[in-house]
């Protein structure tokens, strides 16, 4: 399922939640109805009794959902394949209010790759968000931090926050600004 949708739900079990867009986590119980409204990236924003919620891909089975499985690496991949991998996997990051992922909003400024004696992987990120004071902006650091982190060989991921410079609508790929009507 990608995108909007208007599916009804009934929660198989208790689950950790976001509320949007305050950010505050919040645990909903076994039994509470609402709607999907939105499916992107393996998360999901929900709609319940007037409030928007953000579900983790990771607890998509307690609204009957399946739970989207690591990304896949070549045999013996080389650091082009597994930075292909890493940017793929930040094309899943949606912020929950935007249905446009992280990397075509522009809001990843730079992405490393790092490999130390042991072969292992360390990835270090610089990200911004669309406004300084964005709710969201812990929980979109989490997510692009934790579905960089499930690629296999990747041993460790550095995530932080930035904002100089100020993010601007200019950073936006065409087609994100085509999908937002700015083009």
């Amino acid at each position: 399922m990608f995108g909007h949708t208007n599916e009804p739900f009934i929660l198989t079990r208790d689950v950790e939640t976001v509320i949007i867009p305050a950010g505050e986590v919040l645990q909903l119980r076994e039994g509470t109805s609402g709607f999907i409204t939105q499916s992107l990236g393996g998360s999901f924003t929900i709609y319940i009794e007037g409030n928007l919620f953000r579900i983790a891909g990771k607890d998509a089975d307690a609204i009957g959902k399946e739970v989207e499985p690591p990304p896949e690496i070549p045999l013996n991949a080389t650091d082009k394949d597994i930075i292909e991998v890493i940017w793929n996997q930040l094309r899943t990051c949606y912020d929950p209010e935007i249905p446009i992922n992280i990397v075509d909003l522009g809001l990843i400024y730079s992405c490393d790759v790092k490999i130390d004696e042991n072969n292992t992987r360390h990835v270090f990120i610089d990200m911004t968000l669309t406004a300084p004071g964005c709710g969201m902006g812990d929980i979109l650091v989490e997510d692009a931090r934790d579905k960089v982190a499930i690629i296999p060989t990747i041993e460790n991921v550095t995530v932080e926050l930035i904002f100089d410079p100020p993010w601007n609508q200019e950073m936006m790929s065409d087609e994100a600004k085509l999908q937002t009507g700015m083009m």
